[in-house]
């Protein structure tokens, strides 16, 4: 039976194909590390054309979600799960080299600010004074995980500047510079996806994200760091040991 493609609807062609592998494999309808059909079969089961197909399937290699082998096919790439630990303060590259993968970062933009009046209280910054605002997608191996929003006061964002934003790890340049974390408070709850933020994390729109909001302190206990993170719910999760 045909997968139901709807030219008139007000999403692309190629978009629409595209959320449909995703659920295969999200479903285990494709498992990791095997085949997917052939394009002739996939252009029968969509009535799309070769060009269509072929724009789905190139995004989701970009994502990390497929990937081409040289006379095989395409085959659906292993995704990581990385797990987060309630009770220390870690950044994410910690986490990923914890599980023996590779974290990587994409910039997206770094700016100061001084109209985010939010972010300005919860660093408790002077009102008119600029913050560092720094947004990157995190990945493990190649796999886009977290959209993650970094705020920092302006002496921290000077030196945060200094370096390469797509592969800096910012509590190890903090501590490079004698600045340490103490402690953090952190919210995580329950979102769902934009279309922007689906794209970017190679997901269907919609789907839900764990957002956690961190606010950290240096040993003066002032705030140093807010950072929000979306993480991909299928992808991330968080261990809590609790004693009585």
């Amino acid at each position: 039976m045909k997968k139901v493609i709807d030219a008139n609807k007000n999403v692309s062609l190629y978009l629409q194909v595209k959320d449909v592998l995703i659920k295969n494999i999200q479903e285990k309808v494709w498992p990791p590390n095997t085949l997917i059909p052939t394009e002739q079969e996939l252009m029968e089961e969509f009535n799309v054309s070769r060009t269509t197909l072929r724009q789905a399937i190139t995004l989701l290699v970009q994502d990390g979600l497929l990937e081409k082998k040289q006379g095989r096919g395409t085959i659906v790439k292993p995704q990581p799960l990385i797990g987060g630990s309630l009770g220390k303060l870690k950044g994410f590259a910690e986490e990923v080299t914890e599980r023996g993968l590779t974290p990587n970062s994409k910039l997206l933009r770094a700016d100061f600010k001084k109209d985010l009046y939010y972010e300005t209280s919860m660093l408790e910054v002077v009102e008119g004074e600029e913050i560092f605002v720094i947004e990157r997608i995190r990945f493990a191996d190649e796999v886009p995980i977290a959209i993650e929003r970094s705020c920092w006061p302006l002496y921290i964002g000077k030196l945060l500047n200094e370096h390469d934003l797509n592969s800096a790890k910012f509590y190890g340049i903090l501590e490079d510079n004698d600045i340490f974390l103490k402690r953090a408070k952190e919210k995580v709850s329950a979102i769902n996806a934009t279309i922007y933020e689906a794209d970017l994390l190679g997901i269907r729109g919609g789907e839900a994200l764990l957002e956690m909001k961190r606010l950290s302190f240096g040993f003066d206990d002032k705030p140093i760091e807010f950072t929000t993170t979306k993480y991909r719910s299928d992808k991330y999760y968080y261990d809590i040991e609790l004693t009585r």
